[in-house]
């Protein structure tokens, strides 16, 4: 992934966080690695900060979104960065909550739907970019 490609895929990100957990405001950034090195959006991680309408950051609101390819399909993982005991969604075609410990199946917590809207938005938005010869994505 270039550059401009990186910078486009992370301003996706930050809209998408924008629009589906209102009122916050977002912005993105690759976690674990230098910029411009994350490969395709296919294999990344990264880190959503949040923050009010005052710009002050909100710790306890930031996530992790981990994008990777299993097969064909393009999946996303989403946890909360603040708190390691609190569910983990997983987003293939359709979400699975999962306890952080245990990675066993758990019910929706509070706020999840906008969590949920997010990460369909997100993989609607990564799929559709997907090269038709069946090749990487965005």
């Amino acid at each position: 992934m270039n550059e401009s490609s990186e910078l486009a895929l992370l301003q996706l990100v930050a809209q998408a966080a924008d629009l589906c957990r209102k009122p916050l405001r977002h912005a993105v950034r690759v976690q674990g690695a230098d910029p411009g090195t994350i490969g395709d959006c296919s294999d990344c991680c990264l880190l959503i900060e949040a923050r009010n309408d005052r710009g002050e950051r909100l710790l306890a609101h930031d996530l992790e979104l981990e994008i990777y390819r299993s097969g064909s399909d393009l999946n996303l993982m989403l946890s909360a960065v603040a708190d390691d005991q609190a569910p983990v969604l997983w987003h293939g075609n359709h979400p699975v909550w999962m306890t952080a410990s245990t990675g066993q199946p758990c019910e929706r917590p509070s706020g999840g739907g906008q969590l949920e809207a997010l990460c369909r938005r997100l993989r609607a938005l990564l799929v559709i970019e997907r090269d038709p010869s069946g090749g990487d994505y965005i």
